[in-house]
């Protein structure tokens, strides 16, 4: 009985510490870097260009962001490419997306595309199942890909 009350008051301490770390000085060292961060010129903004890509990146389930497939770099190939918004074009009002293409095996560094939309090749992947095939360099990849677009079927 001894042990077991040891036992359970161990895994509540080390439960507490860790979420006191998380939420307090975790915090806090985040705060003091991003103050270090915004104080270096240069690094200042890479580091919010970084941390709003990530942002986009780390999406929740049921957001807006599409995971689709752009003729890049030319019309025979296709690249895997987040939607990040949508956009009009001046004049017409045609739809645009800006589509962002991440490398492998580090997405945080990629490609911006301005893309027509009805040219875009919708998939039904997950933000996390294209990250793990662009990371994986394609080793981790669906069964099938949707590479020619509906309209051209």
């Amino acid at each position: 009985m001894q042990n077991t009350i040891a036992l359970i008051a161990t895994v509540g301490a080390i439960l507490f510490v860790g979420i006191l770390s998380r939420r307090v000085i975790g915090q806090r060292l985040l705060r003091w870097f991003e103050a270090i961060m915004r104080r270096i010129p240069l690094a200042s903004v890479v580091y919010d260009s970084a941390r709003k890509l990530l942002d986009i990146l780390q999406t929740q389930p049921g957001s807006t962001q599409r995971v689709v497939l752009i003729d890049f770099p030319h019309r025979d190939m296709k690249s895997v490419g987040l939607v990040t918004r949508v956009i009009k074009e001046q004049g017409t009002g045609r739809e645009l997306a800006a589509v962002y293409v991440p490398t492998t095996p580090n997405p945080t560094s990629g490609y911006l595309e301005i893309v027509p939309v009805e040219l875009l090749t919708p998939t039904d992947w997950s933000v996390d199942q294209a990250m793990s095939f662009i990371i994986s360099g394609g080793a981790v990849a669906p069964e099938s890909v949707p590479f020619t677009r509906t309209a051209d079927r």
